[in-house]
């Protein structure tokens, strides 16, 4: 390759490398396999390597990727850039990795030259998580850590509490040190993980790639009651102490355990690396039966001396590397593909395959995600795929084998109607799905408005997909105010409905009519309207009629309300159908307005005052708001000459201290709003 070749390469890998890393780290939604992004990374060190005058040191090849949120004016309103950055004790670095059992050797072998010293090897199962550093003091957690760019990470202490086994306090007297860090991984058990995507699936919304992703979108939730419920899970693997508690790292690992830290059970200790090679092959294969994602083994010095005198590079320590396994994955042949509408009309392409056998269970459906997705893959029906399975609840197809392509293949071509209606699809610019606009009229779509309203997160209605099935095929329910004239004969007219069961819908029913108004709001299943968006409008419009009668800018003005939501709200409170629904749900009973008596008012300190929160708190966003208004005063969503005050926590958004400035708003900290609701 000639210099100038070599150099535009080069410029283009990098590129290619931090824009994935973004994706990554940061966006939690990868492009493409961790094994495909090794071989540009490979690709990468190689072109370094032959053209040195090219390299550089902020070339991917020497730096760690990052979690961090680069800073811009437009983080304000992403959850990324709500948590303090803190800079690292000590660098948090990253681990070279292989996928060949030759380049291990040489790696031993280049240890092996820098000392007499017998040496062994700790080799530990690399979990397919999110790095985290957890500092101790006096025997209690004090801080965690993301990795972040490795000099600095995300506090996400308030998060990790969450963690059950993630220890608050260590066993007394165990002869733990007064302070000390100690490094891991969290990540999201497959249970936990399918529950959560079968869950955003039900709901609409994008389902994470894998549980690494899952686990690392988790952590970095502002609500710390949200981390609670996401079943994460921690392993503890690399101690470090300002005075050695052992010779060895596994040594050192057994004490954390005796102080009641969660390392893994699996680490082993190898002579040689032949035993490594051994220890490799067993979890290669015994892998598949963990109930957590493994993508390879850590292979580390265990005499703690021997560490310290090799050292690190820029970006890795040289006594320790991976070897990850390759992505499981199995040939089979496509047959069909059904392409399913969802309950907001999204089309969704699913592939049946010739039944195969993959990580341990049969596949027959494999997720094609989107016409755009289809294309690239250039697949066609009677093609034999590449599918893969990493911990997804429907696999996903990698990629077509074109030398087994035959002459019988038939072009797959995405609908241009809606499969189930008829109706014309439509796809907005910047956006991956077609939808069918017939929402009113098309059944899934009418099916699943019921399912999304009788959700326990929404109306909490004693039924399930097969009670609505029943229902609407009955012609019992087309509207979403038809479930609360349902009658008791109607209901035992149900497959296996017997009178409890009518009892028991009856009386959910009843109770659903007390389900506070923003629930209500989000039980209608207003396209982008989630449970938070629900609870913002609600606070900030306290009534269904006074969302009906409100302009675009005001939806605007409104926290977490974008462009596309506000003309969502818009089309939906001026169709006539719609108002009328909304109309007979109220004549049933159901809370249509703020119930403001419920609130607890412990004094008039804020009354006629608005004032707007930017920024992370001590304290939960919500618990903020709750805060003002139980001293009389209004959570205002953006910053206008009516506002009293802006409270800036950590992080605070850019773009509105800026405005607060330009008004000659007064700007005060968490602190002080606490001494000012607390004068009397």
């Amino acid at each position: 390759m000639k210099k100038k070749e070599a150099k535009e390469r080069i410029s283009l890998l990098i590129a290619e490398l931090e824009r994935h890393n973004h994706n990554y780290y940061v966006l939690n939604a990868p492009e493409i396999t961790d094994f495909q992004y090794d071989l540009l990374m490979l690709e990468l060190q190689q072109l370094e390597k032959m053209f040195p005058e090219f390299a550089s040191k902020d070339s991917p090849t020497q730096k760690v990727g990052s979690d961090i949120l680069p800073d811009k004016s437009s983080q304000d309103s992403s959850p990324l850039s709500q948590f303090e950055q803190i800079p690292h004790k000590y660098p948090m670095l990253s681990l070279a990795n292989t996928y060949d059992m030759g380049e291990l050797e040489a790696f031993d072998e280049r240890i092996a030259k820098t000392t007499d010293t017998p040496y062994t090897f700790s080799c530990e199962l690399k979990f397919d998580g999110t790095a985290i550093c957890l500092t101790y003091k006096d025997g209690r957690l004090s801080r965690a850590l993301t990795r972040g760019d490795g000099t600095k990470g995300d506090d996400v202490t308030r998060n990790v509490l969450q963690i059950p086994s993630i220890p608050h306090s260590l066993v007394p007297g165990s002869g733990y040190p007064d302070e000390f860090e100690i490094r891991g991984e969290i990540y999201m058990p497959y249970k936990s993980f399918e529950k959560l995507n079968l869950q955003r699936i039900k709901d609409e919304e994008q389902p994470f790639a894998n549980p690494r992703n899952a686990a690392s979108g988790s952590l970095k939730t502002l609500d710390p009651k949200i981390v609670k419920g996401r079943g994460l899970e921690c392993t503890l693997y690399h101690l470090i102490t300002d005075i050695p508690v052992a010779a060895t790292h596994l040594e050192a690992l057994q004490k954390a355990a005796q102080w009641g830290l969660p390392v893994s059970e699996h680490a082993k200790e190898c002579r040689g690396i032949s035993e490594v090679e051994k220890y490799i092959a067993f979890w290669d294969t015994e892998r598949k039966t963990l109930p957590y994602a493994t993508d390879g083994i850590v292979i580390k010095v265990n005499q703690l001396q021997l560490q310290s005198s090799l050292g690190f590079t820029a970006k890795s320590p040289r006594w320790a590397t991976a070897y990850k396994f390759k992505p499981e994955e199995a040939l089979t042949k496509l047959l069909s593909i059904d392409y399913q509408v969802g309950r907001t009309g999204a089309i969704t392409p699913v592939a049946n395959l010739e039944p195969v056998q993959l990580s341990g269970t049969k596949v027959k459906r494999a997720s094609l995600h989107n016409a755009e997705q289809m294309q690239l893959l250039d697949i066609h029906i009677g093609d034999y795929v590449y599918v893969e399975k990493g911990g997804e609840i429907i696999p996903k197809i990698t990629r077509v084998a074109p030398e087994k392509r035959g002459f019988d293949i038939v072009e797959a071509v995405f609908p241009a109607v809606c499969p189930e209606c008829g109706t014309p699809l439509v796809k907005d610019e910047d956006e991956a799905k077609h939808f069918c606009p017939n929402s009113d009229f098309c059944p899934p779509q009418i099916k699943g408005r019921f399912i999304h309203f009788i959700g326990r997160k929404a109306m909490d209605i004693n039924a399930g997909e097969a009670t609505i099935e029943q229902l609407f095929s009955k012609g019992y329910i087309k509207e979403l105010d038809d479930l609360y004239t349902l009658t008791r004969d109607q209901l035992l007219s149900l497959e296996k409905w017997k009178e409890k069961s009518v009892s028991n819908f009856l009386e959910s029913l009843e109770k659903s009519r007390k389900v506070p108004f923003e629930r209500v709001l989000f039980a209608l299943g207003i396209r982008y309207i989630g449970e938070t968006t629900a609870k913002n409008l609600a606070a900030e419009f306290k009534s269904m009629e006074n969302l009906a009668s409100a302009t675009r800018e005001q939806f605007l003005s409104t926290e977490e309300v974008g462009e596309k939501l506000a003309d969502s709200l818009i089309a939906y409170f001026t169709d006539q159908r719609h108002l009328g629904i909304i109309k007979r749900l109220a004549d049933a009973g159901l809370q249509m307005s703020v119930d403001e008596s419920k609130k607890i008012i412990k004094s008039e300190i804020l009354a006629g005052k608005t004032i707007v929160i930017s920024g992370n708190f001590s304290i939960s966003r919500d618990d903020m708001k709750a805060l003002i208004e139980r001293h009389s005063g209004k959570v205002g969503s953006a910053i206008s000459g009516s506002t009293a005050y802006m409270v800036a926590g950590e992080k605070c958004g850019p773009s509105k201290l800026t405005k607060a400035e330009k008004l000659g708003i007064e700007i005060i900290s968490e602190e002080e709003f606490y001494k000012l609701i607390n004068k009397q």
